[in-house]
């Protein structure tokens, strides 16, 4: 299984973008065995998708060319045994806090962060999840 994490800066963002996004994604990612976690904000979208390989390239893909999204940089690709979100078509974040302020993501510490600080922000948001 293949999983990603990409970050981009929303275009337009308010709370029914965000529900358009979700429903989406939902909808596809369960068809295409897709899981994942987005964590929003008005200056930052972060997410980690996983699943088939030529599934995960292909959304990727569209998301690099979605006009709801600026400055898409992929931070991390590689392959694991098991999914961090295996009951979520699409976690979105409740809680912005796991996440970096919006002066460090305007200070680039995003792009800084290592694998092991960006795939921590999703396994507490995994572990958050679980407690839903």
């Amino acid at each position: 299984m293949q999983y990603l994490i990409y970050r981009s800066t929303p275009l337009g963002f308010d709370r029914a973008m965000l529900a358009g996004i979700l429903l989406g994604a939902r909808r596809n990612n369960a068809r295409d065995a897709i899981t994942g976690a987005l964590l929003c904000r008005h200056d930052l979208y972060l997410q980690l998708i996983e699943g088939p390989a030529p599934a995960i390239d292909a959304l990727y893909a569209r998301i690099a060319v979605d006009d709801r999204h600026s400055d898409v940089r992929l931070l991390l690709s590689d392959t694991a045994d098991r999914r961090m979100f295996p009951d979520w078509t699409m976690l979105d974040d409740q809680n912005p806090s796991l996440a970096w302020s919006p002066a460090q993501v305007a200070d680039g510490a995003i792009e800084a962060a290592g694998a092991a600080e960006l795939l921590g922000v999703f396994a507490r948001l995994s572990a958050s999840a679980a407690c839903r």
